[in-house]
C-alpha cells in the first residue's frame, strides 16, 4: 500500500470532535504498519501542539514526529533558498518555533523576510509593522493562502485573506508555500524521505489537497467528510483519482487495488 499524506482538519477531525472512521483508520494503520504523514497548511501549532491536540481527541500513538505544517515548510523553502536569517513574524508558536529552529531571528525591523502564519492575537499595528518591512524590501513569505478557516463557530478569518491584505498594501506578491502548492508537499517528501511514485495525498479540500496532489503529480483521494462533496468535482473541475465517504472505505477501496495489482 501507498504511503500516505494525511490532512487533518475535515479528514481526521472537525475543531475538536474527531471522526470516528478517522480513528478506526488510523488503528487500522497502526497494526498494519503503513506509513503516514499528517500534512497540514495549519501553521498555528507546533509539531507538539498538533500531536497533543489529536491525542486529547482519543487517537492513540500520535507523534509529534508524524506532522509536518506549512510553517515549517516556510521556513524550510527559506533556509534552503537565501543566505538571510532576520525574520518579522505575524503568526503564532509554529511559525516561530519553526524559524528558532532553523537559525533565523526573529526582529522588529531591518528584517530580510516578513513570515505571516495565522495569528489570532494579531493587531492593526502588527500589520502596519510587516508593511513597513515588506515596502523596506523584505520578502513576504505567506504560510498558506487559504480565504476562510473553518470552525465550529462557522467560518472565519483564513491566514490567506490576511497575506492578500499585505499584498494589496505592498503592491508585491507572497511566495505560495502551503496547499495546494507543490512547495509544501516537496518539503514533506524531502522531510521523509518518500517518493511522489509512492505516495497518495488525502484530504477533503479539492482546492488545496487534491489540488496540490494535481499540480505535484501525485496520486489523490478525497474523502466527504469534510469541505468538498461530489458535485464540487464537476463544479471545479478538480478532479481526483479515489473518491470514499470516509476513511474507512478508502481503505477498503486501497485493499482492493493492491489486491488488484498483487492478481
Amino acid at each position: 500500500m501507498k504511503k500516505l499524506l494525511l490532512d487533518l482538519d475535515g479528514t481526521m477531525y472537525h475543531g475538536t470532535r474527531r471522526i470516528e472512521s478517522a480513528v478506526q483508520f488510523l488503528n487500522e494503520l497502526n497494526q498494519r504498519g503503513i506509513d503516514y504523514l499528517f500534512l497540514t497548511n495549519n501553521a498555528a501549532r507546533t509539531q507538539t501542539q498538533a500531536a497533543n491536540h489529536m491525542s486529547m481527541m482519543g487517537y492513540e500513538k500520535i507523534e509529534p514526529m508524524q506532522f509536518y505544517t506549512s510553517a515549517m515548510a516556510a521556513v524550510d523553502y527559506a533556509a534552503s533558498h537565501y543566505t538571510q536569517r532576520r525574520a518579522f513574524v505575524i503568526g503564532e508558536e509554529g511559525i516561530r518555533e519553526a524559524l528558532i529552529q532553523n537559525g533565523f531571528e526573529i526582529v522588529t525591523e531591518n528584517a530580510d523576510f516578513v513570515f505571516v502564519g495565522l495569528d489570532r492575537n494579531a493587531y492593526y499595528k502588527d500589520y502596519s509593522l510587516a508593511i513597513r518591512q515588506i515596502l523596506n524590501g523584505a520578502i513576504l513569505i505567506g504560510t498558506n493562502d487559504d480565504r476562510i478557516l473553518p470552525s465550529e463557530e462557522g467560518a472565519n478569518v483564513g491566514n490567506g485573506s490576511i497575506v492578500h491584505m499585505m499584498e494589496y498594501c505592498t503592491q508585491t506578491q507572497s511566495l505560495k508555500i502551503g496547499k495546494p502548492s507543490s512547495v509544501i508537499l516537496e518539503g514533506a517528501l524531502k522531510y521523509t524521505g518518500w517518493k511522489k511514485e509512492d505516495v497518495l495525498i488525502v484530504g477533503d479540500n479539492l482546492e488545496t489537497d487534491i489540488l496540490c496532489g494535481i499540480h505535484s503529480k501525485i496520486q489523490t483521494a478525497l474523502v466527504l467528510t469534510g469541505l468538498s462533496h461530489r458535485k464540487d468535482i464537476e463544479k471545479t473541475g478538480i478532479v481526483p483519482d479515489l473518491v470514499a465517504e470516509d476513511l474507512l472505505e478508502l481503505l477498503h477501496i486501497l485493499e482492493q487495488l493492491d489486491n488488484k495489482e498483487g492478481m
